[in-house]
């Protein structure tokens, strides 16, 4: 299978290297384009890739192209490209807020189009993905939808209507949880912890703690119960938490984001 990339920055080197350390894609089938030499470059170096600064070249040929860009260029990226498609070519687009009809208004209304909203822990093979398909996209393709989404993390088919809250929730709450870590490495530089010591013990206290939810299945409420003591240290910096608003906070927050997400 031949797999094109339109954009080979942060994300679309992150799943370039989930396909490649998968096994679910060879580099000498992955080809990529981008405007700037500097990506190229460093594509080209780390996975072994071709890249090409020419979008039209790049897609001619490929049985499934990606659209990793932001929202922001993804028209101009695109431009032209919709006499260059194929009905047979599987287009995947990681546009974050660029819902199917603006694609098909843009690529045509007989094209195979998936949108996916993926998160930056792909970076590290820890991503989760939802993606919405087009009626043009067939249940042979959804699979191969899903062997790609899954070779840097786990994926799961939603509807569209929830891809505004999929960029909130996973999308860029990555971003609330380093918050969190530093909080608590800060707090615990001021409790006398040094700095690089402090950043591994929270970080892997979070790594941990999210396993727990994940594997055992508990309501995350019966587990944080699990930790306060009556009248003990944890239930005390609850109490702290809720005093300043922290639930209210971080629900705001996710609200904020899937509004905004809205009007991308």
């Amino acid at each position: 299978m031949k797999i094109s990339f339109i954009g080979c920055g942060n994300m679309g080197s992150a799943i370039i290297g989930g396909l490649i350390k998968s096994g679910a894609a060879a580099k000498e089938d992955i080809t990529a384009s981008d405007p700037f030499e500097g990506s190229r470059k460093k594509a080209e170096a780390e996975f072994g890739i071709h890249t090409t600064g020419d979008n039209e070249a790049c897609v001619r040929g490929a049985d499934l192209v990606l659209i990793a860009v932001k929202p922001q260029v993804l028209e101009a990226a695109l431009a032209g490209l919709d006499q260059v498609f194929t009905k047979d070519q599987l287009i995947i687009s990681i546009a974050a807020g660029q819902s199917l009809d603006r694609l098909q208004g843009l690529l045509g209304q007989d094209k195979k189009l998936v949108r996916v909203m993926p998160n930056t822990p792909a970076l590290v093979g820890e991503g989760i993905s939802g993606w919405c398909a087009n009626a043009n996209v067939t249940e042979e393709d959804k699979q191969q939808v899903t062997r790609v989404l899954t070779s840097f993390g786990e994926t799961e088919e939603i509807p569209e209507s929830l891809m505004g809250v999929v960029t909130s929730l996973s999308g860029s709450s990555p971003a609330y949880v380093f918050l969190f870590i530093e909080a608590l490495a800060d707090a615990a530089v001021l409790d006398g912890m040094p700095r690089a010591k402090a950043y591994h013990f929270s970080a892997q206290t979070v790594l941990g703690s999210a396993k727990m939810v994940l594997e055992t299945g508990r309501h995350p409420g019966e587990l944080k119960d699990m930790v306060c003591s009556p009248a003990g240290t944890t239930i005390e910096g609850v109490a702290a938490l809720e005093r300043g608003g922290f639930r209210g906070t971080v629900i705001d927050a996710v609200h904020a984001c899937t509004k905004k997400a809205a009007e991308l």
